[in-house]
């Protein structure tokens, strides 16, 4: 290859990775499997090693990776969190066995440590005197972003370590995670609102760690396992023997790491965990192997990027290829179309697959996927298998491109795309079928009215012609639901009750099962708290809303929105003429004395968290609201007030009270 056809490949390779770090990083959609984008990584590495004359600084190769985000402070990490080295290929560590040697010298005895290799987000959590104190993500490997509230709601992740036999100070690493339960129920809750589902378990955890409300992080269930100790006064040179005593301390340790003597018996660990990864209930995504002497580990050193020390063995994701059938279209609760591939059954990760997510337009269009093709699927750190290539060679001729349906395939109305927005809608949702069932069982559902009513009743009433929306159901007769198929008196007089038992439900439910969009139970019982009751909800401006904690632009527009359509009104006057709950019932010692008051809390306090200062302003009739405007009446400062919130709190001239202050102004009588 002369110098010419090497920048041409090179730039190509670095263009293509660009894209897909957009895909992935972005969008959340990867389109090719994790380990062709490393095969195309490292092809690109290989290429500006051998013509260096080409190096960029900007290339894909010179990133360690990058999560910062302007949300969070950035902390520099006391340790650098760098990427260890990996390989999907076992002669390779056979060759990292030899550079050990080779650098330590055939005498040196030294083991291995074999661990999983997690599927998650990097974290680095510090601890002085046994508290927890501060947690960082990987970021640029120099620093990271704080994020120490939302790790604090991680149940596995203990605030004070067990014991007193720790370092003054000690900083652990791992991996936070979604096990897989908690990714489905995450999934489909996201679509139930109208939000796009996660890409995988990885993307959720990474998303969720991001979060500006811990309130809705601790909601998620994240986990986490712990695979690194630092410190300058550890217990013992081994590595391994460090995890144990963290183990003691108080961390969540996998029960699965090993000790290898030999590189064949790091061998045996990941031809064992190959298969039986796919029996976890949690996302790895290969092994990592580490020298286990921590002297050896300062001999050993660094390269630029990873330490010569470690590396980690990826696993490949199963792939098969198998015949796509047809691509049919689903309408959900909120008319977001999604595509599905369905396949000729084949076996992948120990399961028979029959469909696999092509999630919309632009991804069938980037893949060029066509009914009758040949594809190849695979289940890697998704749930739900995924479509990743065609086999163009084994494609008949004459095969039809794929139009994306211009119609709603199941009321023929035309669908639009909104410009930020990656789903096809049905805007038809007064009349769509799908979209009118998909309304009345989110709100039958257990999280909403919790009405004995399931998916198959509610189909059965609608075709019936006996309800054709939520309000509906207050109407039903006993002779209507005992002419359905399968009803006997027992079971209608069971359906009655509970539909009669669910004008009790409390106003935050009764508002999420209204199924406004991108309003989840979370957002629902925040909009109860702050509202007090429907109709101050109705009259809300867009800054009114966007000024409550968690209420972002598109969650006030959707309100709005909601709200200024005629339809809802209608069904909300008939639901209240019913008797269902749509003003929050007070609780015992609430107060008016902050009379709407909207108050931002900054900083760190003496007397009470902030979460517990937050319950207060609301039991005292004030709003807590999340950053400094105008329409700010006081600003609860206390200890470390960060100085961007200052400057807003000077420049609207915002009167500032302190903990002492606050506490006085509730209790006067």
């Amino acid at each position: 290859m002369n110098k010419e056809q090497a920048l041409q490949k090179i730039s190509r390779l670095r263009d293509k990775l660009r894209k897909h770090n957009y895909n992935y990083y972005v969008l959340s959609h990867a389109v090719i499997s994790d380990y062709d984008y490393d095969m195309m990584m490292k092809e690109l590495e290989e290429l500006e090693t051998q013509f260096p004359e080409f190096e960029d600084k900007n290339s894909p190769t010179k990133r360690v990776g990058n999560d910062i985000s302007n949300d969070f402070q950035q902390v520099v990490h006391d340790y650098p969190m760098l990427s260890l080295g990996n390989t999907y290929n076992i002669g390779e560590l056979n060759d990292f066995d030899k550079r050990i040697k080779n650098i330590l010298g055939t005498d040196t005895p030294y083991l291995y440590v074999c661990e999983l290799k997690f599927d998650g987000t990097a974290i680095s959590i510090k601890y002085k005197n046994g508290k927890y104190i501060q947690a960082v993500t990987r970021g640029n490997g120099t620093k990271g972003d704080d994020v120490t509230a939302n790790v604090r709601t991680i149940r596995s992740i203990p605030l004070q370590l067990q014991g007193n036999d720790y370092p003054d100070e000690l900083e652990v690493r791992g991996e936070i995670l979604l096990p897989h339960k908690e990714f489905e129920r995450l999934n489909k809750e996201r679509e139930d609102i109208g939000e796009n589902p996660f890409a995988n378990p990885r993307n959720a955890a990474s998303g969720s760690l991001k979060m500006k409300s811990s309130k809705i992080v601790a909601e998620r269930k994240l986990d986490a396992f712990l695979y690194f100790v630092l410190g300058k006064n550890l217990p013992s040179d081994s590595h391994y023997e460090n995890l144990q005593t963290a183990k003691r301390l108080g961390f969540k340790i996998s029960e699965h790491i090993k000790l290898a003597n030999t590189i064949d018996e790091v061998f045996e660990f990941i031809n064992y965990w190959d298969t039986e990864r796919n029996n976890l209930p949690y996302d790895i995504d290969g092994v990592v192997i580490k020298v286990d002497s921590l002297k050896l580990q300062d001999e050993l050193g660094m390269t630029g990027k990873s330490p010569r020390w470690a590396i980690s063995y990826k696993f490949k994701a199963e792939r098969v290829a198998t015949k796509l059938l047809e691509i049919t279209y689903q309408v959900g609760r909120t008319g977001a179309i999604t595509p599905v591939a369905n396949l000729e059954p084949v076996q992948l990760a120990g399961t028979t697959v029959k469909r696999a997510s092509l999630h919309n337009a632009d991804i069938i269009k980037e893949l060029d996927v066509r009914e009758g093709d040949i594809v190849f699927v695979e289940k890697g750190g998704e749930i739900i298998p995924k479509i990743v290539a065609v086999d163009f060679d084994k494609r008949p001729k004459g095969l039809p491109e794929t139009k994306y349906p211009e119609t709603c395939p199941a009321c023929n109305h035309q669908l639009v795309r909104n410009e930020d927005e990656a789903k096809h809608y049905c805007p038809n949702e007064y009349e769509c079928p799908p979209q009118i069932k998909g309304k009345i069982e989110h709100f039958v559902s257990r999280n909403a009215m919790d009405i004995n009513c399931g998916e198959a009743t509610v189909n059965a009433l609608y075709e019936a012609g006996f309800i054709k929306n939520i309000a509906d159901l207050y109407h039903l007769t006993f002779e209507q639901i005992y002419s359905l198929e399968g009803f006997k008196e027992k079971s209608v007089n069971n359906l009655l009750k509970s539909i009669e038992k669910s004008k009790q439900v409390p106003f935050e439910r009764v508002l999420f099962a209204l199924g406004i969009r991108y309003a989840g139970n979370i957002v629902a019982k925040v909009l109860a708290k702050n509202f007090k009751n429907i109709d101050n909800l109705q009259k809300a401006s867009f800054e009114e809303l966007i000024a409550v904690d968690e209420i972002g632009n598109k969650i006030a527009e959707s309100i709005i929105a909601f709200f200024r359509t005629s339809y809802h009104i209608k069904i909300i006057e008939d639901l209240k003429n019913i008797g269902l709950q749509f003003k929050i019932k007070e609780e015992e010692g609430t107060t008016n004395i902050l009379n709407g008051a909207k108050i931002v809390i900054s900083g760190t306090f003496e007397k009470y968290s902030r979460n517990e200062l937050k319950k207060l302003i609301e039991q005292n009739g004030g709003k807590n609201v999340s950053s400094v405007s105008k329409n700010t009446d006081y600003f609860l400062a206390g200890d470390n007030v960060g100085p961007s919130k200052l400057e807003k709190v000077q420049k609207f001239k915002i009167k500032t009270i302190t903990e002492y202050e606050f506490t006085e102004m509730i209790n006067k009588q």
